[in-house]
């Protein structure tokens, strides 16, 4: 069973291409993105000077050389705004991190753009308006309707699929699988955690649009009945952290449309910024969030948390030795024994990356993701707005990509999607508020009427 890997991760070049053939390049993008993400084994084939061929940078190349061969013209009239800025530090970060380390830039600069830069840069490309948007969410909701078979069947067999279907076994600790009388599906993805943000994002839009009557019927059923299934798939998948951020967007989607307001969103990206700023500049301390955290989710869970935020503040003071551009891959950002052992856990993104390009590469991630959806909410489309058929789709989104952000406080669950719908949302609102007027159908007149215009 182990050759299908090399068919299904080579094989998705010449697929990819088929697909610009077949569909419109942006349904094509699309498709890949999620089909890749959600089907293509967890394997790792390493390249000289360039980051490994994974099922990220699979993605990413066999839809570059689909726009590049099908579409150049849209390469060739891209433009850069202001919001691109951000992202453009985060992707060159790892040179200035590499050379004041000593190490060469050229594998981690790359590794950066394949995978931040270039799904944000298609997401400019191909979903940078309402319609385009509107596809994206449609498209990831259809990935979680797809995702619910597999995530029952894991729920209640373990994490087995990965091995059945491609001969290898992603997924080591099991330990980490049983949760709540039964298991956490991983499925093809790294962890079950990523999974719980899939169903959790996919669930949230199906709400949305049915709760904005965006979409009434989807392959012919009614998208009640499929966000209603959708959400209790979602609930099976056993991630704690994700119903709490999936409760939060709930709220923020109703406050939005019951009191006109994007406050809550705001908050919640205010919290994020602040949060970071006291981590990265050690006034963090635990012990008064665990004396909250101890008795709403228990003692087990707790230790978790309290086990990360251990971990953290041993890795930010690492981190703040070289604070503005980090340690680079040298390996100086881990923290080590007197023997010379590597001590360190690395579960958050943001510590990850603080570690590795410091302040500089740190402040520039974030708010590459979470810039456009302030823009979106304070100066584009306001919160009165996102009950709007037209806006719910980029509204939903928005929300989505700050809840990924709120979940990298925590963990490192690295998803290109989310940099397509950062990138999306970018061309979106770096553009003038598209109308949300319904076009005005003129009706034929009435046969009589043509009949009594005759007789006159």
């Amino acid at each position: 069973m182990a050759i299908l890997i090399p068919i299904t991760m080579f094989g998705l070049i010449p697929v990819v291409l088929y697909l610009f053939v077949r569909f419109p390049t942006q349904r094509a993008v699309i498709i890949t993105f999620v089909a890749a993400w959600l089907f293509l084994p967890q394997v790792s084939y390493p390249i000289p000077l360039f980051p490994a061929y994974t099922k990220v940078s699979a993605s990413c190349y066999a839809i570059l050389l689909g726009v590049i061969i099908y579409d150049t013209e849209r390469i060739t009239k891209f433009k850069l705004g202001w919001l691109d800025v951000p992202m453009v530090i985060c992707c060159l970060s790892p040179i200035i991190s590499q050379l004041t380390n000593g190490g060469s830039p050229i594998s981690p600069t790359f590794n950066q753009i394949v995978t931040w830069g270039l799904p944000y840069f298609l997401g400019r490309l191909y979903m940078g308006s309402l319609d385009g948007l509107r596809q994206l969410a449609i498209g990831i909701f259809a990935g979680g309707l797809a995702y619910i078979p597999f995530t029952l069947l894991e729920g209640v067999k373990g994490p087995i699929l990965h091995q059945m279907v491609y001969g290898v076994n992603a997924f080591e600790d099991w330990g980490q699988a049983r949760r709540m009388g039964g298991w956490r599906p991983v499925v093809f993805m790294q962890h079950g955690l990523m999974v719980g943000m899939w169903m959790m994002t996919a669930a949230l839009i199906a709400v949305w649009l049915w709760q904005t009557g965006t979409l009434k019927k989807f392959q012919g059923k009614s998208i009640k009945t499929l966000a209603i299934v959708l959400t209790i798939a979602f609930f099976l998948c056993r991630s704690t952290g994700a119903y709490s951020l999936f409760a939060i967007a709930l709220f923020i989607l109703f406050s939005a449309k019951w009191f006109r307001t994007s406050l809550p969103l705001l908050l919640v990206i205010g919290y994020i910024a602040f949060y970071l700023y006291v981590a990265a500049s050690g006034q963090f301390s635990s012990k008064d969030v665990m004396a909250v955290v101890n008795p709403i989710f228990g003692e087990e869970r707790a230790a978790s948390l309290k086990f990360r935020f251990d971990m953290e503040e041993i890795l930010g003071e690492k981190a703040r030795q070289k604070f503005l551009f980090g340690w680079g891959d040298s390996g100086g950002n881990r923290v080590y024994n007197q023997y010379g052992t590597d001590i360190s856990v690395t579960d958050s993104l943001w510590i990850i990356a603080f570690g590795t390009n410091g302040a500089v590469g740190l402040a520039s991630l974030f708010s590459s993701l979470l810039l456009p959806v302030i823009v979106f909410c304070l100066f584009k489309y306001p919160a009165r707005t996102w009950s709007n058929p037209k806006v719910a789709p980029a509204a939903v989104l928005g929300v989505a990509l700050t809840m990924y952000m709120f979940d990298c406080v925590l963990n490192a669950m690295t998803n290109p999607i989310f940099a397509l719908i950062a990138g999306g949302i970018s061309g979106l609102v770096l553009k003038a508020p598209e109308s949300l007027k319904a076009k005005k159908t003129i009706s034929p007149p009435r046969r009589q009427s043509l009949v009594h215009q005759k007789s006159s």
